[in-house]
């Protein structure tokens, strides 16, 4: 894990320019300037069909690049045993991978919610499967961040909710995500901030969303930051007083952008990050 340093590093986040490749990815956080990747694990999988991790590593050096995380493994709770078992061998997989390459973080998302589970029996299932899964990735130093989703059907949808269930879990390899599209549509407070370990928070990810009723915003509703309605500063300005100042990740899920210039669209998200976060 980065200590945390005069300034805030930034990352590129796959999913932000979806539709390029692992190399062009980055190969435009260097063009631009970026600290940190984020690496997509569709295009991982795409680019060790042809090259090996030893050749990701000598890449993310070239272009100055620390990757920082693996996005992601979804939907790892309330799986039946064939899909469960599916996600355990994924999670075996990224993380050798990311062990390899000197990768910290693996993303995991909490699965849908069922009609019948209680905030109990969620902890329960959520506590469970993160120490599994944990289990597995400690061996090769790799630790996993738990992103809540602001979405109704999610079955951890608050930034309290995963910060109860990290502390629940109660080990260093495992913390938690805090998405600004997320805090937003799930209703999260500025209180559960306040109330967080910043050494819990292993990823910040950031976004704007479009002037829309929660019930409406999908992800394809995400913006570059600074240019919708997400409270960005309110949340940096939370952050400043727990004293978190280690990464922030861009991730937009905005089709729109997916078809404009990678380099493009990697240059001018840095410089809204850091316009909106008082970084430039």
């Amino acid at each position: 894990m980065l200590e945390s340093g005069v300034y805030m590093k930034i990352a590129l986040n796959g999913a932000t320019t979806m539709r390029a490749d692992l190399i062009t990815d980055i190969k435009a956080a260097g063009a631009a300037g970026y600290d940190l990747l984020e690496i997509w694990s569709a295009k991982l999988y795409r680019f060790l069909e042809e090259h090996s991790a030893a050749d990701l590593k000598q890449l993310l050096a070239e272009y100055h690049l620390r990757p920082w995380s693996i996005n992601s493994i979804e939907h790892i709770t309330f799986r039946n045993d064939d899909d469960y078992t599916k996600i355990k061998a994924e999670c075996e997989t990224l993380a050798r991978v990311a062990g390899e390459i000197g990768c910290p973080y693996i993303v995991v998302v909490p699965g849908k919610l069922p009609a019948d589970a209680s905030r109990e029996k969620t902890n329960e299932e959520s506590v469970r499967v993160l120490n599994e899964l944990a289990d597995i990735a400690k061996p090769y130093g790799v630790s996993l961040a738990f992103e809540f989703l602001g979405q109704t059907d999610c079955s951890v949808q608050t930034l309290d909710h995963c910060a109860e269930i990290v502390g629940l879990v109660d080990r260093a390899e495992v913390g938690l995500v805090l998405d600004t599209f997320h805090f937003y549509a799930g209703g999260s407070t500025f209180e559960a901030i306040d109330n967080l370990s910043p050494e819990k928070l292993f990823i910040f990810h950031i976004n704007d969303a479009e002037d829309l009723p929660k019930e409406q915003l999908t992800d394809a509703h995400r913006l570059y930051p600074g240019m919708g309605i997400l409270p960005i500063k309110e949340i940096k300005a939370h952050f400043d007083k727990i004293g978190y100042d280690r990464m922030v990740s861009i991730e937009i899920f905005r089709p729109e952008y997916w078809d404009h210039d990678p380099y493009e669209v990697a240059k001018k998200a840095k410089e809204a990050t850091e316009e909106v976060l008082g970084l430039a």
